[in-house]
């Protein structure tokens, strides 16, 4: 309801006598130098929540994608934590199960890559591999983090989909 409904509400029950003129006066003051009521919970939530949600969304499905770098700092951190948060927070936030899903397939194929280049090591090109592996594995994280926090889902090239 805004002022100009609630003023006229305050002359109707003024002009029927259920208030004094001192008591409209009172009321139509406080009316007018109240602060702006803002728009009713019931109102605003739906969007105000929705908003809210997709920001926290986007921003645990980074944290989910940026996560797999804590490999590099702290050894199966890189594994743990990523499966961790997506595990916590799929059932709060819906959208980032997607974001999990390929993350978890981009830790499976990893591990399998990383198994296939080690006997290819003593061939030689295994070393050339696994460098490259190490630089996909830094580089594919940081842009799913940013496609995330965009509201994007980016399936990170080379994944086997184990999960979908």
């Amino acid at each position: 309801m805004n002022i100009g409904d609630e003023l006229q509400k305050l002359q109707q029950l003024h002009q029927t006598g259920a208030l004094s003129d001192a008591e409209f006066a009172q009321a139509k003051q406080n009316l007018l130098n109240a602060p702006p009521a803002s728009t009713s919970a019931a109102q605003a939530s739906p969007i105000d929540a929705e908003v809210a949600q997709e920001q926290q969304t986007r921003q645990w499905a980074m944290f989910l994608h940026l996560s797999l770098l804590a490999g590099f700092l702290v050894p199966f951190a890189g594994l743990v934590v990523p499966i961790v948060i997506w595990q916590m927070k799929k059932a709060e936030l819906p959208g980032i199960d997607p974001h999990g899903k390929i993350v978890v397939n981009w830790i499976i194929s990893a591990i399998i890559y990383g198994a296939i280049c080690i006997p290819l090591i003593f061939v030689a090109v295994g070393i050339f591999l696994l460098i490259a592996l190490g630089i996909v594995g830094i580089i594919f994280p940081i842009i799913g983090g940013i496609k995330a926090s965009k509201g994007e889902i980016w399936k990170y090239p080379l994944s086997i989909p184990f999960l979908k």
